[in-house]
């Protein structure tokens, strides 16, 4: 059995998690709407925007629910989500791309430790986690398909994210 405080850790870090990725998908649009022009990205950023909002609502009304306090950077981590959406936008639709992959690939490990450390008495949470991880290889799928890579540059810009993706984890959990 998970420990109260490690669900609490699991449910505060998965709520700025999932928060995160929807100022990605907010910074990519802002991108998209302003200064790139790609109705089919755009489109398709939207597509995966819903399932983030979705996983953020359902994160959002466990905190409540729980009486668990938010992490402390969640300013800080929308001001970086939308900067690394509009940032990677701005840098191409392999950019945009990458970006959602890169970041679905340490989400995919991260859901995975935690549905496998989840007992049957929190079922509801650990049922939730698993779909939003099917979600979340669907988007990993998704960017693929539309064109990133990890080739050259994006090999460098692969590790940054998902190093920075990595510390928010740590971070969040905790505080």
């Amino acid at each position: 059995m998970v420990s109260k405080n490690r669900i609490e850790e699991f449910i505060r870090v998965d709520h700025a998690g999932e928060r995160g990725a929807v100022k990605i998908y907010e910074g990519q649009l802002l991108a998209l709407n302003t200064i790139v022009k790609n109705e089919d990205l755009k489109k398709k950023i939207e597509e995966m925007k819903v399932h983030e909002v979705e996983h953020c609502q359902y994160f959002e009304n466990e905190i409540n629910k729980r009486n668990i306090k938010p992490t402390k950077f969640l300013p800080l981590w929308d001001l970086l989500g939308i900067g690394l959406g509009f940032g990677s936008t701005l840098l191409g639709k392999k950019a945009a791309m990458l970006c959602t992959a890169s970041v679905e690939e340490v989400i995919d490990k991260h859901y995975l430790d935690q549905i496998n450390q989840l007992g049957p008495d929190e079922k509801e949470l650990k049922k939730k986690i698993t779909k939003f991880r099917d979600d979340e290889l669907d988007h990993k799928d998704i960017a693929y398909e539309e064109g990133a890579t990890k080739k050259g540059f994006y090999s460098l810009m692969d590790k940054v994210i998902k190093t920075g993706s990595k510390i928010a984890i740590n971070i969040s959990e905790k505080i």
